[in-house]
């Protein structure tokens, strides 16, 4: 295993959750390291299918030839277009949709992408480099109220004013390019580091305000639905509150009001003591499920 190397969260409980069938047709709409697009493939015979999804195009040209299988179907697309790219593919209805939402091990070591405070490169923070905005725009040109809002709203920062501030006093100075100059801000401002490093709250909300990801996350939900087939599988594992939040209250919406999907756990399902310990990127993940009626 290479330090670089994305660990699948919550794989076993994900694939017990999905309960493949053997020749069904799949929708792995975060491929990332590929770990979840592996394990569907070991269940799945030789009719089966994976359609592998990413906005990352680097991360779906490394899977093309890591993975080399034939069941696999490469799509570069986001949430909002899911339903699109699939029916422009032939799959009107498809068996199950795994969205897991976190970000690969492989995108925060590749210091060039700007989403780890230890990089003294350049803050992008972009899923998909073809997206106009750059983190590195926004602490450069946002005003300090759109920069507090954002820590505020995007990483429940509760130093947010004084973070945007600081920011502001500071790009007066010198222009902030890099993760490092940044990280050096959010740092000041707490004056000690705990555990988590002071910066990591911040970083989360450039990056959700950068990729547009909780909007993207409810047209994903919205799109899931649609090329779901009656019986099939919703999976979708949320990283912070905010996102669960959201994918709590659809299949809520959907099951209650609408009548579309029913839950198959009423609790998220969170990693054991054992896989957090193995793995401590998958402390604050959890796993809810839906069937589509």
């Amino acid at each position: 295993m290479t330090n670089t190397e994305h660990i699948p969260v919550l794989t076993q409980e994900l694939m017990a959750l999905l309960n493949p069938v053997i020749n069904g047709v799949y929708l792995d709409a975060t491929l990332g390291g590929g770990g979840h697009t592996r394990e569907l493939l070991k269940r799945l015979g030789p009719e089966g299918v994976v359609i592998a999804m990413d906005r990352d195009e680097e991360a779906l040209e490394r899977a093309a030839i890591e993975i080399n299988d034939p069941r696999v179907r490469y799509v570069h697309g986001s949430f909002s277009d899911m339903a699109d790219k699939l029916m422009a593919m032939g799959y009107h209805e498809i068996d199950g949709v795994i969205m897991d939402l976190g970000l690969s091990m492989t995108q925060m070591k590749d210091a060039s992408r700007g989403f780890s405070f230890n990089s003294g490169e350049p803050l992008d923070m972009r899923m998909d480099r073809d997206l106009p905005v750059t983190a590195g725009e926004i602490v450069s040109r946002w005003s300090e109220r759109d920069i507090e809002r954002i820590l505020r709203e995007y990483g429940e920062e509760r130093k947010a004013l004084q973070i945007a501030r600081e920011i502001v006093k500071q790009r007066k100075r010198e222009r902030i390019e890099t993760c490092l100059q940044l990280a050096a801000i959010v740092e000041r401002v707490y004056r000690k580091r705990g555990r988590t490093h002071p910066a990591t709250k911040t970083f989360q909300a450039l990056r959700i305000a950068v990729n547009d990801e909780l909007n993207q996350l409810s047209e994903g939900l919205s799109n899931a639905l649609k090329i779901l087939k009656q019986g099939g599988r919703l999976c979708v594992i949320t990283y912070h509150s905010l996102e669960d939040r959201i994918v709590k209250r659809f299949i809520l919406a959907a099951e209650r009001q609408e009548g579309t999907l029913v839950r198959l756990n009423k609790k998220p399902i969170v990693p054991l003591r054992d896989e957090q310990r193995r793995n401590p990127s998958s402390r604050s993940a959890k796993l809810r499920g839906a069937e589509k009626l």
